[in-house]
């Protein structure tokens, strides 16, 4: 009963895999199969199906041809990330704000006043301990460049999502 399913199977995935399991002698001995034969494995309806349903899709191609500002354009874009060049740099000039000591630029330039200030105001006492303070200097360094590249990735976002409308 097996043998004539595969016989019959239209679908090239269906039969190799039936063909397969009948080599094996999977049909006689197999859990899936009720006691007279007369089922199909499940795992073969499941392929059958599954191998139907890929659809593959080409975009048109376009034919308008590549100048070499379009190139230069390309090319800025892969070497930027795509978030321009203020949001190549900004990360940066963040971190290079944030190197001058005791004064937080970074956070400031940020939008995070409130930040600045407040570890403005902390590190008074953490300067008498000489070991906290530079944990908090290079963590303001950090913070300065997490919260600009956070700021850079979620402009380019919204930019995406309005572009996407």
């Amino acid at each position: 009963m097996f043998s004539e399913w595969v016989e019959k199977a239209v679908n090239p995935v269906t039969r190799i895999l039936g063909l397969a399991m009948a080599i094996r002698g999977f049909a006689s001995s197999s859990p899936f199969l009720s006691s007279g034969g007369r089922h199909i494995l499940p795992l073969l309806m499941t392929a059958s199906i599954v191998a139907e349903e890929y659809v593959v899709q080409l975009e048109p191609e376009d034919e308008s041809g590549a100048n070499p500002l379009g190139v230069l354009s390309v090319i800025w874009h892969e070497l930027s990330g795509g978030v321009g060049p203020w949001g190549a740099v900004r990360p940066l000039f963040a971190v290079a704000l944030s190197l001058v000591p005791l004064l937080f630029l970074g956070q400031h330039f940020n939008r995070e006043h409130r930040k600045g200030g407040e570890w403005f105001l902390i590190q008074f006492p953490l300067i008498l301990s000489l070991v906290l303070w530079p944990v908090l200097y290079f963590w303001s360094i950090a913070d300065a460049w997490w919260v600009s590249s956070g700021i850079v990735a979620s402009a380019e976002t919204k930019e995406n999502l309005e572009s996407t409308r």
